[in-house]
């Protein structure tokens, strides 16, 4: 929190001075904060006009690398550097970005500043990519026409966890392609290496498929939107919107650039009654609620599921996971399983013939038995599937799961971790982002309760009293912002804006750091 705080001061200082010839970089104060900070005692090295990025001749994606870095250094200082092949000779003057296979880390980089040139190097291009973010976030947010100076150093740095993720729900409130992209944007800036799009929900189906038009031509949109806090009252628009899958495919090229696996959340067996909206056939008969409209953004969650004695459901949700694993290559394709209500299934003839036929003893048993089904399929695609803890629910898990740990303070997790499943963790307690980062009274309109700053910074996923495999099983760590009560683009920054910041240091930065 201190460091946050000197940072900010910090960024006050250099934008009165960025007028000025010369300003500094400052590697101390970059987030997440690396893991090893060198000081290097020879003359530092100076961006100037005519300094050159270099690159390996045919490695088309360190020469993107090198763009984004001159577009950085652009949009900080007004110098459009000149991105180059390098060649024997030609590194004075110039920042290099070099694979090299001796770095540990897949994921890691090390950058060298001495006087003359600047090195990154990484075992991959992703490693690279976030040395250059380190080298981009030292630099001054607004140096216009000042020569930068890199003080010479030797930064060694790596992630603490592999899985990095931030979420965001597009179900509840839709968002643009041009929102999604800077979203991307603000994770790549922070080291976070997975989005997690969050596409379906009861109020509204946010993804085209082309087998099931219904699905957004009725599916995404709803008849009105509920209006504060109690949502009794709703206020008689329709809402609507969804993404084309030439517009996913622009979004997944556009993050796989920097970085960044988008995962889809695809959530089933509840939380869709959108789609049920717009094929009816595919609930429990004894359904006669809701079928045909999407009611108004309202608390909790219909209760309408798919009915999972009926064999078209599993055909249908194969059908559109086809077209969505067409569209996402994401080695993870996440199937939600949370808050799926049981009631019609007690009362369904179907699912409980399903039931006495599977020999299942409840209708969490069906649950996991659905789960099981749908994971399965997925899995033999090539595919491995995250769904969140309500799968510890039942007496068995779908083999391989990666469970996402949620209520509480995601100890569900811990279910699947006794019996040798991955996991994430995302508290609701602490990493839901949707909850007042402070004074209620003058925030956004949002859920009840308070994650300020201090609490994310505060909260280790590896806890004192874990058996010593879980923290092995455990993936890492991921804050959800979901958008029942944000209904414009400033409403998801406020509420990101600056706990992101302190996800990113939990996600990468060592604990003693």
């Amino acid at each position: 929190m201190k460091r946050l705080i000197a940072m900010s001061v910090m960024a006050v200082a250099l934008c009165a001075c960025s007028t000025a010839k010369k300003v500094s970089a400052d590697y101390e104060n970059v987030i997440p904060l690396p893991q090893e900070i060198t000081v290097v005692h020879e003359p530092p090295f100076i961006i100037k006009k005519n300094t050159r990025i270099l690159y390996p001749e045919g490695d088309a994606l360190l020469k993107k690398n090198a763009e984004f870095l001159a577009g950085y250094i652009k949009e900080s200082t007004g110098k459009q550097l000149s991105v180059e092949v390098a060649e024997e000779g030609n590194d004075g003057n110039a920042i290099l970005l070099e694979t090299d296979t001796a770095v540990g880390h897949p994921e890691g980089y090390e950058l060298t500043v001495a006087q003359g040139k600047v090195r990154v190097k990484g075992r991959t291009p992703n490693g690279i990519f976030y040395g250059l973010q380190t080298l981009r976030k030292s630099i001054p947010a607004i140096a216009t026409g000042a020569d930068v100076i890199l003080p010479a150093i030797s930064i060694k740095d790596a992630p603490r966890f592999g899985y990095r993720g931030m979420m965001l729900d597009v179900g509840r409130h839709f968002f643009s392609v041009e929102f999604v992209k800077r979203y991307i944007d603000l994770l790549a800036l922070h080291n976070m290496n997975y989005f997690h799009w969050h596409l379906t929900e009861d109020q509204g189906w946010r993804i085209e498929i082309k087998k099931y038009p219904k699905l957004t031509e009725i599916g995404s949109i709803r008849k009105e939107t509920g209006i504060g806090r109690s949502r009794t009252e709703f206020d008689g628009k329709p809402y609507g919107g969804f993404y084309t899958q030439d517009e996913i495919r622009d979004i997944v090229k556009y993050a796989q650039e920097r970085f960044v696996t988008v995962i889809p959340e695809i959530d089933l067996p509840g939380h869709m009654l959108a789609a049920l909206a717009a094929y009816p056939e595919l609930t429990c008969p004894i359904v006669k609620s809701y079928i045909g409209v999407i009611p108004g953004l309202g608390g909790g969650n219909s209760g309408v599921i798919y009915c999972a004695g009926k064999d078209s459901a599993f055909t249908f949700l194969q059908n559109v996971l086809d077209e969505v694993m067409a569209l996402f290559p994401s080695r993870y394709i996440h199937l939600g399983g949370d808050e799926a209500q049981k009631g019609y299934w007690e009362k369904c003839p179907l699912c409980q013939a399903r039931m006495k036929n599977e020999h299942l003893d409840n209708e969490e048993d069906l649950q996991g038995y659905f789960m099981k089904r749908m994971s399965d399929y997925v899995c033999s695609k090539g595919r491995k599937v995250i769904g969140w803890d309500e799968l510890t629910n039942s007496s068995f898990l779908p083999e391989g799961v990666i469970i996402q740990g949620w209520r509480g303070l995601g100890t569900a997790a811990l279910k699947a971790a006794e019996q040798g499943h991955p996991f994430i963790m995302t508290p609701a307690r602490i990493m839901y982002l949707i909850r007042y980062q402070g004074p209620q009274w003058f925030e956004p309109q949002t859920y009840f309760g308070n994650n300020t700053l201090k609490d994310i910074y505060d909260y280790e996923p590896v806890q004192a009293d874990w058996k010593p495999e879980y923290a092995s099983l455990l993936m890492g760590v991921q804050a959800s912002m979901w958008t029942e009560f944000c209904n414009k683009p400033e409403d998801v920054d406020y509420l990101v804006f600056p706990r992101l910041a302190a996800l990113a240091e939990i996600a990468w930065t060592q604990p003693e750091k």
